[in-house]
């Protein structure tokens, strides 16, 4: 019975996770009150291959339709970002993290606040952009332009973000995975058959050539396996146990080791380069249109700097490359450091009694191993950059759909591979419940022969 119930609980987590998806992607379709669907889709067709193109491919398609859940979850991931800096820097936060699981609620709270605030902010500067645009023939996109339409997109904006921000904590909880990356993971995912689509029609009209589909193929296994590779690449460093009197027993000298993954911070700087590029360059693509029509006096300087600036961000760009290889690199080192404390390691390791040959205990074990994790993270974050901009340097020789990005491969990689680890060390835990049942039983049964 006891096994059965461990075998409920994970169907119980799954069956969550399902239907927690399902109504992100149902309120992917309810659209903003004062929009125009129709025009809002054709308006979008025009952005495609652009950093637009890419912020609807993180939110699943719900920018197309100016949804309630247009946002996603880029305001919480921004604000996170930001509350994590301030953590490093600020001191009172500094001594909150600190404080343990009190502490890192405080700190998740700000996070919470800051999204919100983020999400209002955002939502104001897309409704605003949005009144300025139109899908051609000078069909606006918005119904009824004004502050009325401005304050009901916040407001239904904002929302959408605060239950996505909750779903996925729900779905961390109650489910199996990291929820805020599964919701990303859903709307990359949900974006794939228009991509195949997409793909197949530049096919039947001539505008990719069947070799360029065998590359894209080849890219897309060859780049999956690499990324399992590396994934799963590890640095084991040898750890010995000094020589223990327990009793009257002697325990001989025993070695294990400290395994240190290549890269630690997983998905996380994809994600986090991504969600600080996407808006500005979005905002600055839309005020960019809005603003050049007139062509004169400062909105039409305006229209003509920030149009040149959401070009030099757009995909394939070289600027864009530089600025989004160099934020993954710099978030690797400094979400690794989040995650694993190398000093606080060497600590533990010393009051268990290890030790790493050659390295006395204390600081200079910590310095060892901070200088192994140092250049893991460096070959990391070199792993992330490659596999997020190769496809861009394909792109540039063949007119590949953005959806086949390198960042969208990594992180649905990624997520099935942490969500399929879960799952097995659920499975192995309800193997080992009832091994040790069983041995229980036994041991209780040889008893009661014996009295």
């Amino acid at each position: 019975m006891g096994g059965l119930g461990k075998f409920t609980e994970l169907r119980q987590r799954l069956i969550f996770v399902v239907l927690a998806l399902v109504v992100y992607r149902i309120g992917s379709f309810i659209p903003v009150p004062g929009i125009d669907p129709a025009a809002m889709l054709r308006l979008m067709e025009q952005q495609e291959g652009t950093i637009v193109d890419m912020f609807n491919m993180f939110s699943g398609g719900a920018l197309n339709r100016f949804s309630l859940f247009a946002l996603n979850v880029i305001p919480y991931i921004s604000s996170s970002i930001i509350v994590q800096l301030m953590g490093q820097i600020y001191e009172p936060w500094k001594a909150m993290k600190k404080e343990g699981e009190s502490g890192r609620r405080k700190l998740t709270q700000y996070s919470r606040i800051g999204a919100v605030l983020l999400a209002v902010v955002q939502a104001g500067s897309i409704a605003a952009a949005l009144q300025g645009q139109s899908a051609g023939a000078g069909i606006p996109v918005v119904y009824a332009p004004g502050p009325g339409f401005i304050l009901t997109a916040i407001v239904a904006l904002t929302a959408g973000t605060i239950f996505l921000m909750w779903l996925g904590e729900q779905i961390t909880e109650r489910g199996i995975g990291n929820g805020i990356s599964l919701i990303i993971f859903a709307g990359i995912v949900a974006s794939l058959p228009s991509a195949v689509i997409g793909t197949l029609q530049q096919v039947a009209n001539d505008e990719i050539s069947p070799f360029a589909i065998l590359v894209i193929i080849a890219l897309v296994l060859g780049v999956t396996y690499f990324v399992v590779f590396m994934e799963r690449g590890q640095r084991r460093i040898t750890v010995n146990y000094a020589r223990r009197q327990g009793g009257r027993q002697a325990y001989m000298n025993q070695s294990s080791h400290l395994p240190l993954k290549l890269n630690m911070a997983g998905v996380i700087p994809a994600i986090f380069a991504s969600s600080l590029i996407m808006f500005p360059a979005t905002m600055a693509q839309w005020f960019g249109q809005a603003a050049t029509p007139t062509g004169e006096g400062w909105r039409g300087q305006m229209g003509y700097y920030l149009q040149n600036l959401s070009q030099a961000l757009a995909p394939s760009q070289p600027l864009h490359m530089l600025l989004y290889g160099g934020l993954i690199m710099g978030f690797a080192f400094f979400y690794t450091a989040l995650v694993f404390n190398s000093q606080e390691t060497a600590d533990n390791l010393k009051k268990s009694g290890a030790l790493v040959p050659g390295i006395r205990p204390g600081k200079a074990t910590g310095d060892y191993i901070d200088g192994v994790l140092t250049r893991l993270t460096l070959i990391g974050s070199l792993y992330l950059v490659l596999v997020c901009l190769l496809p861009e340097f394909i792109r540039v020789f063949w007119s590949v759909p953005f959806y086949f990005g390198g960042t969208s491969l990594l992180i649905v990689v990624v997520v099935v591979m942490d969500f399929t680890a879960q799952i097995q060390a659920h499975l192995m835990s309800h193997q080992y419940e009832s091994l040790m049942k069983k041995s229980n039983l036994k041991g209780g049964g040889r008893g009661l022969s014996r009295s």
